[in-house]
């Protein structure tokens, strides 16, 4: 139920698509998307979409690298590079990395945004890119953050990420700046 994405996160998120999967990913240089390695296996033939306007844009992928470590039954990087094999559209443009050297600490704030389902389970809502901004409430490892609505702090169901945001973007909300990627979400 988050709102719609304004345009300047917009113009960095693309949504992936391939086989049964949905997820998001974000552009990082202009050809390259980063996204979860969970969403793209090497066996997959996946497409990215980028919208112009309302009009869906459909790119093809060159090749996806995953990050070597990644295992989906471990507490790996859940890490992947996608490379476009053509050049990106205008309106795509690599968001800026984070320069944040400090971890991040209990109630900093971060913007995610994804093309996810909008309703949990309502596969129907999915493909419009939303975003909502998120509180950090604790850090389980140190490739992992957990947020939640700013509002219900985990006690109540609230705002966040579903199935399609992962690999979206996680954003620090203080300069907007790239500091990861959605990668599992939990209920």
């Amino acid at each position: 139920g988050a709102p719609l994405a304004d345009q300047s996160l917009a113009r960095h998120v693309v949504l992936i698509v391939g086989g049964q999967s949905l997820c998001s990913g974000v552009a990082i240089a202009p050809d390259l998307v980063l996204t979860a390695a969970h969403c793209v296996s090497n066996s997959g033939k996946y497409r990215l979409v980028v919208f112009e306007g309302r009009q869906p844009v459909v790119k093809e992928i060159a090749s996806v690298a995953a990050h070597p470590q990644f295992s989906p039954r471990a507490d790996a990087p859940d890490l992947a590079v996608v490379k476009l094999a053509a050049p990106p559209p205008l309106n795509l443009s690599p968001a800026v990395l984070s320069e944040r050297r400090a971890p991040p600490s209990v109630g900093d704030r971060f913007i995610v945004a994804g093309f996810g389902v909008a309703v949990q389970g309502d596969r129907k809502t999915a493909g419009k890119l939303r975003a909502v901004t998120l509180v950090a409430t604790d850090r389980p490892s140190s490739q992992q953050l957990s947020l939640v609505d700013p509002h219900k702090l985990g006690e109540a169901r609230g705002l966040g990420v579903c199935n399609g945001d992962s690999g979206g973007p996680v954003f620090d909300e203080r300069d907007r700046a790239l500091v990861g990627i959605i990668s599992w979400s939990a209920r």
